[in-house]
């Protein structure tokens, strides 16, 4: 397959120029894509136009990655009901190179002739003056021009206040011919011939076409994706807790991994489609056996397998599955010795969490006492209640069953300060000991 006939079966295509496909089939041809270094890693919702710069690479084309770290100053209104918080020049930099360090996972930027590259957009615009930029750029695309764009459309139809919605400033207004001028830069110096980048994008993109043609007399073309929504339509990529980022210290390897896992029957072959390199065939043997037998979700566990291992490592995919496996009482002590505490606070966030003295744990602590008394109650309301549990076999500690009520409670504290009590098949505490 080629490029374009790639992206279409993923359902990665929404709209292409008018010879983007010729232009693909007729060389090597380099693209980019912009992203917006506002935090400090990018997170899944990105993943979909990282995507675009992987397949780019793999049929034999040279990605761009473009940081904007001069457009991120601005702000994109694309998408956006109100203006951004503009954000430092060092903050823009410590998060560039978060994001320069992610996508380093899924390109190669050397060792073959499409080596992937990173530009900075402010790399250019830092010694543009206003006025230069209005002489040689602002001249050449008309405000009719710029209205018509979605994006404007959008923010000025709006009513102020409605749903949290804005007027437009010059400074948002001003972004589509900056994102334009990024593209007519890259392709004067580094011969770019193609920008892809979500459907929302599409507007700011053409603006690029344009001005190469008008500023420069050459043709370039446009290529964009569908945004990645859920069933009900809503926004793709944000958890309870809100966003899912790329960067464990802000995601943990467990908790991205379980993102994955439970996504909808009805949206699994379309994130597997969009965010795996499984082939074709691959994928629909996947989904005739999904389809066998749904509540084995074979389509979850591939693409949460297939995500983890590329944007953490193999080791945290094993890590996460491992975790997975203690709630649904397949893990052992073992395994839980093995988790790191970030992994294990994440395994355990949202079960009741309790802390005791340190000083209170001590060899000759009976099981039912610190099970009762010593955990002030929460766990069972009475000693005579957790003695009845425990003679019925209903509790462990950290994996093990206890046996008796006047057995020693265990002294293996995981990461010297945590116990895993179980009650009953479903009920976990976590106890602290400080």
């Amino acid at each position: 397959m080629n490029l374009i006939e790639e992206l279409r079966w993923r359902g990665m295509l929404q709209d292409t120029m008018p010879g983007t496909e010729e232009q693909l089939n007729a060389g090597m041809t380099t693209g980019y894509i912009g992203f917006d270094p506002t935090a400090s890693s990018l997170h899944i919702g990105n993943l979909a136009t990282i995507m675009l710069l992987v397949h780019l690479q793999r049929a034999g084309h040279k990605p761009i990655a473009l940081v904007g770290g001069a457009t991120g100053m601005i702000g994109d209104p694309s998408g956006k009901s109100a203006e951004r918080n503009l954000l430092s020049e060092e903050v823009l930099r410590a998060n560039q190179e978060g994001i320069r360090k992610q996508l380093e996972k899924f390109l190669k930027f050397e060792g073959v002739e499409n080596a992937a590259e990173i530009v900075n957009n402010y790399d250019w615009f830092k010694e543009f003056s206003f006025l230069d930029f209005l002489r040689n750029v602002g001249k050449h695309l008309t405000v009719n021009y710029m209205m018509k764009k979605e994006s404007v459309q959008k923010r000025i139809t709006a009513q102020e206040g409605e749903n949290g919605a804005e007027g437009l400033s010059f400074t948002e207004f001003s972004y589509q011919l900056l994102q334009g001028y990024d593209y007519y830069h890259l392709y004067k110096h580094k011969n770019v011939k193609l920008q892809m980048g979500g459907s929302d994008q599409w507007g700011n993109i053409t603006s690029g076409t344009e001005l190469i043609r008008r500023m420069e007399g050459g043709k370039a073309f446009a290529l964009t994706t569908p945004l990645v929504t859920k069933a009900d339509g809503s926004k793709f990529g944000k958890s309870e807790s809100g966003n899912v980022w790329l960067d464990p210290n802000m995601t943990s390897p467990y908790k991205f991994y379980q993102f994955w896992l439970n996504v909808a029957d009805e949206e699994a072959e379309k994130l597997v489609k969009r965010f795996t390199l499984l082939t074709q065939e691959e994928i629909e043997a996947l989904v005739t056996e999904h389809q066998q037998a749904p509540h084995l979700r074979v389509l979850q566990k591939a693409l949460a397998k297939e995500v983890t291992t590329t944007v953490h490592s193999a080791e945290e995919y094993e890590s996460a599955v491992e975790a997975s496996q203690i709630l649904f009482g397949k893990g052992d002590l073992e395994t839980l010795r093995s988790l790191p505490e970030a992994t294990l606070l994440a395994v355990f966030e949202g079960v009741p969490q309790i802390e005791v003295p340190k000083d209170s744990l001590s060899a000759d602590t009976l099981a039912v006492d610190f099970l009762s008394e010593l955990t002030q109650n929460q766990i069972f309301e009475s000693k005579g209640e957790a003695k009845k549990m425990i003679q019925n076999g209903g509790v462990s500690i950290n994996r093990q069953k206890v046996d008796k009520p006047d057995e020693a409670l265990s002294q293996d504290l995981l990461q010297g300060k945590y116990l895993v009590i179980q009650k009953g098949k479903k009920n976990y505490y976590l106890v602290k000991a400080v």
